[in-house]
């Protein structure tokens, strides 16, 4: 779809990882990292914003050459990538996590679940996961798990519609925590109450004195919806969920044709 939103000089470039700034096989194509380098050096801040923990993206980082800030954890966090320190951190509380737990566990019998802190990552019995969790994982039952103040909550609701769940949720769940879901089969993302990656974008932005009518942001999945809406222009790449390209303010190409990338090299051509 089109706009009239159009930013021909911005300021500030915010992007998604995983489905929009990746490939499909969690790559960076050197379009990407060339296109993503260009911005920097011509004085636009760039942003990554992520529902990732900070220990997955350092390679990212790494192989932009960005040593800026990353958006983490759905806007939980806020991260120097060269530093590698937490600037600013929003966190869910540990009786608010486990009154999630016992509702999650009435609502969704068989749940399992997961937390992201700042200092490990906790795992309950049960819960597999496709690569070997980092050194200091813990193991326990959610209850257990949730003891201490949370990055986010992760829920498993295998056997559930995701997206019927992420609705009732949202709903029943409103004040106390932010609901999200960013393409994991059956993974629900809960952080602190109000807090998304478009909350978190807006402050970081204000720090560097950048308005939102000032800034781009790129997305594919209702993680994002949020920062899209919050940017002076939000884009949808190709691939992206239904929802998010019919909330977007325009449509670019596919993650797996750099889409990102194309649009960037537009803006510095303009620029």
């Amino acid at each position: 779809m089109e706009s009239d939103r159009g930013i021909q000089s911005p300021r500030l470039v915010a992007s998604d990882l995983d489905g929009t700034l990746l490939r499909s096989d969690g790559k960076l194509s050197a379009r990407t990292v060339e296109a993503v380098r260009a911005c920097e050096s011509a004085g636009i801040a760039v942003v990554l914003a992520t529902g990732r923990p900070p220990r997955w993206v350092h390679a990212i980082g790494d192989e932009l050459g960005h040593d800026g800030v990353a958006v983490c954890a759905n806007g939980a966090l806020v991260y120097d990538l060269a530093a590698r320190t937490v600037l600013r951190s929003h966190l869910l509380e540990p009786a608010v996590g486990a009154e999630i737990v016992h509702r999650l566990r009435h609502a969704f019998p068989g749940a399992l679940f997961a937390v992201e802190t700042v200092e490990h990552l906790g795992l309950e019995p049960g819960w597999e996961t496709a690569w070997t969790p980092p050194p200091g994982t813990r193991f326990a039952d959610a209850l257990e798990l949730v003891e201490v103040p949370m990055v986010k909550l992760l829920a498993r609701v295998d056997g559930h519609d995701v997206e019927a769940a992420l609705d009732r949720l949202g709903r029943e769940l409103a004040g106390l925590a932010e609901v999200t879901w960013s393409g994991g089969k059956h993974l629900l993302e809960l952080s602190a109450p109000g807090i998304t990656k478009g909350v978190t974008l807006a402050e970081v932005a204000a720090g560097l004195g950048i308005a939102a009518a000032e800034a781009v942001a790129f997305g594919d999945m209702p993680n994002d919806l949020d920062m899209l809406r919050w940017a002076g222009r939000g884009l949808a790449v190709a691939n992206a969920h239904e929802v998010v390209r019919a909330a977007a303010d325009g449509v670019i190409g596919a993650n797996d044709d750099d889409g990102v990338a194309a649009e960037l090299e537009s803006l510095l051509a303009v620029r």
